[in-house]
Parts: structure tokens; sequence; C-alpha cells
């Protein structure tokens, strides 16, 4: 009797611990979730961020094209050829430097793609664990049920005699 008292106390043991990881777990899938939307944003605001520095480099070199054009009709101004040739050369920079901003930002957001990659294969990891706490405490909910029948029809028959 006390072996059976016994070993019910340790299956409602196992079972308060797999319910306890089964919370657990959940608060976990609960924080990656959120850590993968908070990416998925970052995701967008780069995206975003992207073209809107493609479209700005875009207007930069039409700029630069246009006051090359202009550069060229103007050298039979030797000043205001030099002016422009200095100007031409700060949008050229700033063409460069926006290029140079374009890479690191699509750099940004492949590496931004990887991390959520992983974190999808890690919440899908946790989801395929926590189903298996689910159907390990499902099976120790139907063998608790089981012994607690048996016990019961036990408790009957010592009870006849």
């Amino acid at each position: 009797m006390d072996r059976i008292k016994e070993k019910m106390n340790k299956l409602r043991l196992d079972a308060d611990e797999a319910a306890a990881k089964v919370d657990e777990l959940q608060a976990k899938v609960k924080t990656l979730e959120q850590e993968n939307l908070t990416k998925e944003q970052e995701i967008t605001s780069l995206t975003h961020k992207n073209s809107v520095l493609e479209t700005e480099v875009e207007k930069l070199e039409e700029s630069v094209k246009g006051l090359k054009s202009s550069a060229d009709q103007g050298l039979q101004h030797g000043s205001q050829n030099e002016s422009l040739n200095r100007r031409i050369q700060l949008l050229e920079d700033e063409a460069e430097e926006a290029d140079k901003t374009l890479r690191e930002a699509n750099e940004r957001l492949r590496l931004t793609d990887v991390k959520a990659g992983h974190l999808e294969r890690k919440v899908q990891a946790l989801e395929s664990e926590r189903d298996n706490w689910e159907s390990k405490y499902e099976d120790m909910a139907k063998k608790y049920g089981e012994l607690k029948k048996e016990m019961d029809e036990f408790q009957a028959e010592m009870g006849n005699i």
C-alpha cells in the first residue's frame, strides 16, 4: 500500500515537473516569437531604408551625370569649370558614401535574414521538444489514471476482505 502511495506521489511529482517544463518551454517559445517579430520589423525597416538609399543613389548618379555635362560645356569659363569640378568631386564622394552605406545595409539585411532563419529553426526545434514533452505528459497522465484505477480496485478488494 505504501509503495503504491509512493509511486503515486512520484507520478504526481513527475507530472508537476512535466507541467512546469511545459510552462517554461511555452515561455521560451513566446520569447523567441517576440524576438522573431522584432527581427522581421527590423528587416522591413532595413528593406525600406535600402530602397530609399537606392533611389537616392540613382538621383545622385543622375546629378553627377548632369554636372559632368555642365562641366564639359563650361570649359570656356576657367573659374566656373574649376568650381564645377570641385562640386562634381563632392557629389561623387557622396555617391560612393551612399553606395557604401547601401552595401552595409544589404549586408546587415542578409545577416538579419540568416539570424531570422536560425531563430525559425530554433523555434521549430523548441516546438518539437514541447510536443515531445506534451506526449510524455499525456502518457504519464494515462499511466497515472491506470494506476489510480488499479489502486481503487485494489482498495475495493481490500475493503471486501
